[in-house]
């Protein structure tokens, strides 16, 4: 079966088994290969599996589809291929190789072999130490009755039934494998599941089995005796439930004549999560102490692996919200958030860069507002994911068809300025390709200019704790808007505050007269930078 090896031979290596049929490689989450990468696109090609073989295709892409580092529309796959989709490298193999450990030329030689044993010797199956009919005194179906072997029997069941539950599950899945599991070792007529819901505090049915031939209704367990089970956290059994005195007040177990009852505690750490409850209705003094001890073993383990359930769904859950943070912040502000839960306001010196579509109210007046709305999230897709995130930059929002992203902020770095010139040039060339792919597809084109300033800012989550907008206060950011609006189309201008700063002494760069904006009092002295000249 062949797959697609992600980052190859790295420590973020990832494999991906390939399917008949199609499989599409991109950022979005419908997908077959999703990877969050800013120079992938959403939607960047696309592996068509066949018997025939394998075909790569690519979706139009911003950045582009290479194999062999031969760009490409399409071709077959053989065995082997590097791929490249924009700057994230796959490999292309037929079949997986053997991962285990790699001997050196001698080192078999070298071992004394007395004995080869494989682990899988040591599994056995469930419904081989188990038998069909009922044993004297207990409900569990132990093939033997020596107590030494039947011991022995029980301890290799627990031992099976927690591999049986150690993969994570769907939380009800899981619930309905226990009971199939119970039914199979233990001879009863009826069980059932319950879980505390976590915003009642109440007992909830969740998982229910019984014998065939057995008539019941679904909620056929006595809430009184699963209550009590829970309060006390002790496993209980009553050979006759009808008759026993602590349960006499109890409409369900006498309208349902309930008799022999077991019912023990899902207890993982210190608090019940939960109660197995399994029944008789016919006979009465058929479970022993054996049968309740089994069923509290089992239920520690059932109690275990739904701890674990619920923790893996938690992650996956905090791994989908991660996913969220990055699609707004990078991976710097995500980090500092998750460190320290709300980001308190502190001072720092930031390059602000202001990116604007020229002259776009007269060019949205003439185009219908969806065609506004899906050009925007296209140009803003590679703006920002393709290139201020990639460049470690904090994205502070879009203001209609403009956007303000800041370097230094919330971890400065010595080469801060230099990141967002080089986000600015990147821009530019950007929107000559987006340009040239609009062009094909008969859209209409753009062209923007952008300013940039350095200075202090007051930076941090502004607003409320609830609603986290990561934003920077200060003179520096407004300073960055009216360099932009000095700007022309296509040009990007920067402030000498910002020349002060770079660290790249050979950019191209004219000096503009002083300059005079809106809300400073001195001019400002300004710099085009001379993008063309750069490689894109």
């Amino acid at each position: 079966m062949p797959y697609l090896i992600y980052d190859p031979d790295t420590p973020e290596e990832r494999i991906y088994q390939l399917k008949l049929g199609a499989n599409s490689i991109g950022r979005e989450e419908d997908n077959s290969i999703v990877v969050v990468h800013g120079y992938l696109s959403r939607h960047h090609a696309k592996i068509i599996m066949t018997p025939n073989g394998v075909t790569l295709t690519d979706l139009q892409s911003l950045n582009g589809t290479f194999v062999n580092e031969f760009k490409i529309d399409q071709c077959q796959l053989k065995d082997g291929d590097l791929i490249r989709f924009g700057s994230v490298f796959f490999k292309f193999i037929e079949k997986l190789p053997y991962t285990g450990p790699k001997p050196s030329d001698d080192e078999d030689t070298q071992i004394s072999i007395i004995k080869e044993f494989s682990p899988d010797q040591t599994r056995v199956m469930i419904r081989d130490l188990l038998r069909k009919e009922k044993i004297e005194n207990s409900v569990l179906k132990i093939r033997h009755q020596d107590a030494h072997q039947r011991a022995v029997d029980k301890l290799q069941i627990l031992l099976e039934v927690s591999k049986e539950l150690s993969s994570p599950e769907d939380p009800d899945k899981l619930l309905q494998k226990i009971l199939d599991l119970l039914l199979e070792i233990v001879q009863v007529d009826r069980a059932a599941i319950l879980m505390v819901n976590e915003a009642t505090g109440e007992l909830e049915q969740k998982a229910v089995k019984w014998q065939s031939g057995v008539r019941t209704n679904n909620e056929f367990y006595s809430k009184q005796i699963a209550n009590f089970v829970r309060r006390h956290g002790n496993a209980i059994l009553t050979d006759d439930a009808c008759l026993d005195k602590l349960f006499e007040d109890s409409v369900s177990i006498l309208r349902q004549g309930i008799h022999a009852a077991m019912c023990v505690p899902l207890k993982p750490r210190d608090e019940v999560i939960g109660v197995i409850y399994v029944d008789n209705l016919s006979m009465t003094d058929v479970y022993s102490d054996e049968d309740l001890e089994f069923l509290t073993c089992l239920a520690n383990q059932a109690a275990i692996a739904i701890e674990n359930s619920r923790l893996y769904k938690k992650m996956q859950a905090e791994a989908v919200m991660r996913d969220k943070l990055e699609r707004f912040f990078p991976q710097a502000v995500s980090k500092k958030l998750r460190e320290e839960g709300n980001l308190a306001i502190i001072e720092a010196e930031v390059t602000a860069l202001f990116a604007d579509i020229s002259n776009f109210t007269k060019m949205s007046s003439i185009m219908q507002p969806r065609q506004v709305i899906e050009m925007l999230n296209d140009y803003f897709q590679v703006m920002v994911e393709e290139i201020v995130f990639p460049n470690e930059g904090t994205l502070e929002k879009y203001i209609g068809d403009a956007l303000l992203a800041v370097w230094g902020s919330p971890y400065q770095q010595t080469d801060d300025a230099d990141r967002a010139v080089k986000a600015a040039i990147e821009m530019q060339w950007a929107v000559r390709r987006l340009n040239q792919e609009w062009v094909k597809r008969h859209k209409q084109t753009i062209q923007i200019h952008i300013g940039l300033n350095t200075g202090k800012v007051a930076a941090g989550n502004i607003g409320s704790e609830k609603l986290i907008q990561y934003a920077h206060i200060g003179d520096t950011t407004n300073v960055a808007s009216r360099v932009c609006n000095v700007a022309k189309a296509g040009d990007i201008l920067i402030a000498q505050s910002t020349v002060d700063k770079l660290r790249k002494v050979n950019l191209p760069l004219e000096k503009l007269p002083l300059v005079r904006v809106k809300g400073k009092l001195e001019p400002l002295q300004l710099y085009r930078i001379l993008w063309e000249k750069c490689q894109g």
